[in-house]
């Protein structure tokens, strides 16, 4: 299993730690509503941007080995382009960081159902985050299955080279379950809200948020559909997006697929 691995660029070796971010989404007032969160300022990594919930894997992770409900792992390294036991990795990763950023957990008593209030929990997802609990021995203290099949791939990027920190990072998305209630309760988060993608990406045009690129990305991908059942049938392509720092004299931009429309729209640069 990969967790880290080796890009050369001119001044060393910066290694990438592999990551996943899950997109919660939900309908209110027939719009699609995505989960955000604004991160701590001077944290090492993307303080004070608005995100998604996610983190790196952790090694614990690697020893997650629950009950699993959902496609098979070869299904999983087909979707992401990965081997199976590092795609499994990732997708425990998924589960636990949303459990520990946001309170949401996917996963129940069996493979056709799901835990439906996650109060119950707190102290335990407290324990995680601390590190004085792992995620393979929370599932099985609580007999509790991972519904992997309620998670869909969508997106693959790849913190720039020349970063002092640099992810590889899978995006996944995931509804929120009925009954649970996604909340703020993380030493990372300074404020949490539920927006629209459109309503998101309005607001740090008008300087009241920063968005990183691939946050913005998914957020303009996501303001195409009008439902959460049209997200969840999507079925993208998913190449690995590595963005380019270019530097030209003293000012610096990053160039990425797709970029039109985030440079010049008045919102935050994050550098």
């Amino acid at each position: 299993m990969r967790l880290e691995q080796s890009t050369t660029y001119k001044h060393g070796v910066i290694p990438t730690k592999d990551a996943a971010t899950v997109m919660l989404v939900r309908e209110r007032s027939s719009s699609v509503e995505v989960f955000l969160l604004r991160r701590v300022k001077g944290m090492p990594f993307a303080g004070g941007a608005t995100v998604f919930p996610g983190g790196g894997v952790d090694p614990t992770d690697a020893h997650s080995r629950g009950t699993w409900a959902g496609p098979s792992d070869t299904w999983w390294a087909d979707r992401l382009r990965t081997t199976p036991t590092t795609a499994r990795v990732l997708v425990m990763a998924a589960v636990r960081e949303t459990f520990e950023e946001c309170g949401v957990l996917l996963a129940g008593p069996t493979p056709d159902t799901l835990v439906d209030n996650t109060s119950q929990y707190s102290h335990m997802r407290k324990a995680l985050e601390s590190k004085q609990l792992t995620f393979g021995d929370f599932l099985e203290r609580e007999s509790l299955v991972v519904r992997t099949d309620l998670l869909r791939p969508w997106s693959h990027w790849i913190t720039p080279i020349g970063e002092k920190r640099r992810y590889d990072t899978r995006f996944f998305v995931a509804a929120v379950p009925e009954g649970q209630v996604a909340d703020g309760a993380t030493t990372e988060a300074e404020a949490v809200l539920w927006q629209t993608p459109k309503d998101a990406i309005n607001q740090w045009c008008a300087g009241g948020s920063m968005l990183m690129p691939p946050t913005w990305s998914q957020l303009t991908t996501l303001s195409e559909y009008r439902t959460v059942a049209e997200i969840l049938e999507v079925t993208p392509e998913i190449p690995a997006i590595l963005p380019q720092i270019i530097v030209d004299g003293v000012r610096m931009r990053v160039e990425f697929p797709g970029q039109e429309g985030y440079f010049g729209s008045g919102g935050p640069l994050p550098w």
